[in-house]
């Protein structure tokens, strides 16, 4: 039995002996191909991302020609490789394909996300940056990945939402900026146009107030108890919520100030006898 393996050891190790003998120089050269191939295409993706950027290319869609290249590029010296050693590719690529394949059923979910991705990188319905509304979430993108994309709201929450949900989707881009609507009522006994021109004033008194698209201000409707006044303004994304408190509270205090009225809801009851 002892015999038996010590025969088998010695047959392997005669069988490595002979390889490193007979293939020692191509397996030397494969290392060196693969090594020098790993620094071309470390070398080659970083200048060519740095190039894109420079040209003004968004972030995302010069990192993902940059990887792409990058993986091009070491696919190529691998195959180089294994060439040097004398071993065909073809059976590799076979298996790759049932590989891929079985893969494929398996993770349709991430793979769509990924084509999804995919889509997004190239179309660029939104970048870095950008204030955008889908599937009822708001927020800044943050991160924009093959698979998700990260929004960032002003509570410093992030929303990790696959790219499925968002390739097909309504998507709302209002850009770096975020729309704030607020609605005051007044007396009908109070000049609209006047208090159409303190609401504005007022706003234009508020730094974070963007003037471009500009303020507007006018009658939304006729209630039962006054006029509602509407007003609408941008603002930049992170600070929406805490202007348009400041931004209210601002509008109240001038109505005040200038003795505008703001009603309650009123409600006439009349009260009958029994003879009537």
């Amino acid at each position: 039995m002892i015999d038996q393996e010590l025969a088998q050891l010695e047959s392997v190790y005669q069988t490595i002996v002979d390889f490193m003998v007979r293939y020692s120089f191509q397996l030397v050269g494969a290392i060196i191909i693969v090594l020098l191939g790993l620094w071309f295409a470390s070398k080659v993706a970083k200048w060519l991302f740095k190039t894109l950027d420079s040209k003004g290319l968004d972030i995302t869609l010069a990192n993902f020609i940059a990887n792409v290249v990058k993986i091009l590029l070491i696919s190529m010296t691998v195959i180089i490789a294994l060439g040097k050693l004398g071993v065909s590719i073809t059976p590799f690529v076979a298996a790759l394909g049932a590989v891929s394949l079985g893969a494929g059923l398996a993770i349709q979910g991430t793979l769509s996300n990924y084509g999804a991705g995919l889509a997004i990188i190239l179309t660029r319905p939104f970048v870095l940056k950008n204030t955008i509304t889908v599937k009822g979430y708001t927020g800044i993108v943050e991160e924009i990945n093959l698979a998700t994309t990260v929004l960032v709201n002003e509570d410093n929450e992030r929303v990790t939402i696959p790219n499925r949900h968002i390739v097909g989707e309504i998507l709302k881009n209002t850009e770096q900026n975020s729309l704030v609507e607020g609605e005051v009522a007044v007396a009908y006994g109070s000049d609209p146009e006047q208090v159409i021109a303190l609401i504005e004033s007022t706003l234009a008194t508020i730094a974070e107030v963007q003037s471009t698209p500009a303020t507007k201000v006018g009658i939304d409707a006729f209630a039962d108890s006054g006029i509602n006044i509407s007003y609408r303004f941008w603002v930049p994304t992170p600070i929406f919520h805490q202007t348009k408190f400041s931004a209210n509270l601002a509008v109240f205090k001038a109505l005040q100030q200038a003795g505008v009225q703001i009603p309650f809801p009123q409600r006439e009851i009349r009260m009958l006898s029994a003879d009537e």
